[in-house]
């Protein structure tokens, strides 16, 4: 089966409420229309509601009426959002005044939404930078309980079945945090692992990549992914981990059997955790044009509440596609 179609299979189960803050730009509000057309979300537009029932109109996205549409400036539960950001902040000095010009920037409105309980997840950046769609989910919706630190995996598919799972890999972190800790590369390995189970619906098993396998080399850089290692297993006791592990002895059998004997990961992770941004973003991008792998995403993870973020020159089908990988997150 096609993953991205089971991902929106999954998503349609889910029935979860995702907003856009981005509501009247154009692929977003394409994107909207057949979200609500192919049943994979709830959807919640913000912006002008004139401007998006003119240009829904035009455009002739006759499901969009079936969204819910919010007002940024005036809408019923305004003033409550502005007491849960000044509660939430108020150590920061924020002030009501200060709060009440904030809640009508439609992102600080999205994240409100979300820690509110009033919607499940937020997909915007088809407008936006995306230290302006991060910075209001790191003020108000915060990591999740354990994790401090942020990351961007990928799901990759390669033409090689005989790799991962069935061709499906998941690699990270390629999108987000240069150089982690030992704990913090830990706390990247757990939520890997949960995006893994959550989205691409397979039993993760976790390979902690270094340029060394098993102590053959002597240096910080292994001490760290040995130690994320350990700590990742502390954190969750039943996962499958291994490390440190060469990228070879990681994914052929007959090389992790030789490199790493008796090793439950070696030659059959389907998860790669490397040790630092530059080289996952270097192997996701090597393996995407050299191996003719399809990659998607990066898929934000380590948020209390999935927030994902576009590129700017992101198609359609890539907002309709991250709504429904943010929709199953939010089950997850």
């Amino acid at each position: 089966m096609d993953l991205l179609y089971q991902i929106k299979e999954n998503a349609k189960s889910h029935n979860k409420h995702i907003v856009l803050p981005e509501g009247t730009e154009e692929r977003t509000l394409r994107a909207a229309n057949q979200v609500i057309a192919e049943g994979i979300a709830q959807i919640s537009l913000l912006g002008n509601p004139d401007e998006i029932k003119q240009m829904a109109q035009k455009l002739g996205l006759e499901n969009i009426e079936k969204t819910q549409i919010i007002d940024p400036l005036n809408h019923p539960k305004k003033d409550e959002y502005i007491d849960l950001m000044v509660e939430i902040r108020k150590k920061k000095g924020l002030t009501k005044e200060d709060a009440s010009k904030l809640i009508e920037d439609p992102l600080y409105l999205g994240v409100l939404m979300i820690k509110n309980g009033d919607a499940d997840g937020e997909v915007a950046g088809a407008r936006n930078a995306t230290g302006d769609v991060l910075r209001p989910a790191f003020q108000y919706v915060k990591t999740a309980p354990g994790i401090s630190v942020v990351s961007g995996a990928f799901l990759m598919i390669l033409p090689k079945k005989e790799f991962g799972n069935d061709g499906l890999m998941v690699f990270a972190d390629c999108a987000v945090h240069p150089n982690p800790t030992d704990k913090e590369l830990a706390e990247i390995a757990v939520a890997t692992a949960k995006t893994t189970k959550a989205i691409a619906k397979m039993e993760p098993r976790v390979a902690m990549l270094s340029f060394s396998t098993k102590g053959s080399a002597k240096h910080e850089m292994v001490d760290k992914v040995v130690n994320a290692t350990k700590m990742a297993k502390e954190m969750m006791p039943d996962l499958q981990i291994d490390g440190e592990l060469q990228a070879d002895a990681a994914i052929i059998d007959a090389i992790g059997k030789k490199k790493a004997p008796g090793s439950p990961i070696a030659g059959k992770a389907n998860v790669l955790v490397f040790p630092t941004l530059e080289t996952g973003n270097i192997a996701y991008k090597l393996v995407q044009r050299m191996a003719d792998a399809e990659a998607i995403g990066p898929v934000l993870q380590g948020m209390a509440a999935p927030i994902n973020d576009l590129s700017r020159g992101c198609s359609v089908s890539d907002i309709v596609n991250l709504i429904a990988i943010t929709a199953n997150q939010a089950a997850g």
